[in-house]
């Protein structure tokens, strides 16, 4: 019977969590050395043959840390809060993902918490998470001028953005260049031969509608399309429905429209839906380019030509920066911008030439009772 083996059987006998001190005793260490062959942070201290016999030690054992203590012991709790806005856009699941990777590579569990877009909402659940004690928090959330940031700056608590930022960079920051992701839209529906193009934007509220607005707005100039030849519509939200709403306005108010851009990918399915509804074929009567390039957008019909964002790469970059805040308070403020990419699928094609028959479609035929 190996050692590790006894030794599991006598604690099966006994009532009480593993102790670091049996850990320490099974792999012939000091406690300390457990405690810092558990740490990743510290796990460099010692030598890898050390550290590999008190993890399979502790393995053996079934050990866990308890948080609660060391927290007492050492004012860390290894939470990290994050706020995203809504838990089941699917933009935001590599996010997270690539969030709580990094962090738990780093000995960091994450609390994650739906905040909605109810500023008071979201107050109440950064102030319940820094009553947990996390050791700092990551906001998907933020707006241009985002009250829920002043408020973690008052707690004097570490704290980064993801994917939105705010006007004025008063904390770190990982986001995607919105600019250039428009030119990037823009140019591919110019190459096509389109000069009537409509945007749909995001809530201006949000650096994403805004930033993105601006690089359609420059996209087009840069291409010498009037304004009156690329129109703006802004949805109210960052929603299929409200990109539905925004695209009815956009195609009754401006005719001739042969392409439209979205500023996210919800926003363009929302203008799929308007187009089916008035009969309209994406892409031989409209052409649509969405942005993100969220889960699943190669599964719809047609397939979504949109602009691609490293979001578990946003969201590694987000944790990185924040464990070094949490580690070093005095770091400057940085902002970082990820190269964004344009995705290429089945929804973008040359306009349709004026006055060229339209194929008339053909009724099912019904089949005899």
């Amino acid at each position: 019977m190996t050692e590790a083996k006894s030794m599991s059987e006598r604690r099966s006998q006994k009532a009480g969590a593993v102790t670091i001190k049996e850990v320490a005793a099974l792999a012939r260490v000091h406690s300390s050395t457990v405690s810092r062959a558990l740490n990743p942070q510290t796990r460099s201290k010692i030598t890898k043959e050390v550290a590999s016999r008190v993890i399979a030690a502790a393995n053996a054992l079934k050990y866990r840390p308890d948080r609660s203590a060391a927290s007492l012991r050492t004012g860390r709790s290894r939470l990290v809060g994050v706020l995203v806005p809504d838990i089941a856009n699917l933009v935001f699941a590599p996010i997270l993902s690539g969030i709580t990777e990094r962090l738990s590579a780093e000995g960091y569990a994450t609390l994650v918490a739906d905040a909605g877009n109810e500023l008071a909402s979201q107050i109440e659940l950064v102030d319940g998470l820094i009553a947990h004690r996390v050791d700092g928090l990551i906001l998907a959330t933020a707006s241009r001028d985002d009250a829920v940031v002043a408020r973690c700056l008052e707690r004097d608590i570490p704290i980064v953005l993801v994917n939105r930022a705010e006007a004025q960079s008063r904390v770190s920051a990982v986001v995607s260049d919105d600019g250039r992701g428009m030119q990037l839209a823009v140019d591919h529906l110019v190459g096509l031969g389109h000069r009537l193009i409509g945007h749909i934007g995001g809530p201006e509220g949000l650096s994403t509608g805004y930033l993105r607005r601006r690089g359609f707005e420059a996209a087009v100039a840069n291409h010498q399309i009037r304004p009156s030849q690329a129109p703006v519509e802004t949805a109210s939200a960052y929603t299929r429905e409200a990109g539905a709403e925004a695209a009815r306005r956009l195609l009754d108010r401006h005719k001739g429209l042969t392409a439209i851009v979205a500023a996210n990918d919800l926003l363009a399915l929302g203008a799929y839906d308007v187009l089916h509804e008035r009969g309209l074929r994406c892409p031989a009567d409209m052409s649509v380019v969405g942005h993100n390039d969220m889960p699943l957008m190669d599964l719809v019909s047609p397939a979504l030509t949109t602009v691609r964002i490293g979001h578990r790469d946003m969201g590694r970059e987000a944790a990185d920066l924040l464990v070094q805040r949490m580690l070093r308070g005095d770091l400057p403020t940085r902002n970082v911008m990820l190269a964004p990419k344009l995705i290429l699928r089945a929804s973008t094609a040359p306009p349709q030439v004026v006055g060229a028959p339209r194929p008339t479609r053909r009724k099912p035929a019904h089949k005899p009772a």
